[in-house]
């Protein structure tokens, strides 16, 4: 007979999740990588791609997807949480564009076997600050809080992939996803 308390039963032993993060875009996409459990993140990693202006849109396309492969390819993560496509009313071909960007990333994943998450900018907000509508800033801030990061997550791009990576670690902790 054992002398643990009846209804005891050994603590779960969360498992580690490495979760890619991208913020799209063809000048300059972020990508972020966190890896952890539950709400604690032991690892992490950010980066930009840039795009040249100068260059053609299909070699600024081939330029993101190999980045992003490589990356893929170099972090062997378990899910890749990509900011959902959205377009201004105001800026039609940037959202145009903005969804040949994101088409691209997500074949990197496809061709990698990598489940995709989708997560609108304003969920991951609300994920990490508490409000939907925060600002850039604030987002940042809160960002580099929870990775006790003492430096700015510079450029934006970086900073809001990073945001992304942290909201589907700490969604995948509520779905089970893995």
């Amino acid at each position: 007979m054992s002398n643990e308390p009846v209804g005891w039963c050994p603590p779960l032993e969360t498992p580690v999740m490495r979760v890619i993060g991208i913020d799209p875009g063809l000048a300059s996409t972020g990508i972020a990588v966190v890896e952890g459990s539950s709400l604690a993140v032991s690892n992490y990693a950010f980066e930009t791609l840039r795009t040249s202006a100068d260059s053609l849109l299909p070699d600024r396309l081939m330029h993101i997807y190999n980045g992003v492969n490589k990356a893929i390819h170099d972090v062997q993560p378990d899910i890749m949480v990509i900011e959902d496509v959205f377009s201004l009313n105001r800026y039609p071909k940037s959202g145009i564009t903005l969804g040949k960007v994101t088409g691209v990333i997500l074949l990197a994943a496809c061709h990698c076997s990598l489940p995709i998450m989708e997560i609108a900018v304003r969920e991951a907000k609300q994920v990490l600050t508490g409000s939907g509508s925060a600002g850039k800033a604030q987002l940042e801030a809160c960002v580099r809080m929870r990775l006790n990061h003492p430096e700015p997550i510079r450029p934006s791009h970086a900073s809001d992939a990073m945001a992304l990576a942290l909201a589907g670690l700490y969604r995948s902790r509520i779905t089970g996803a893995k």
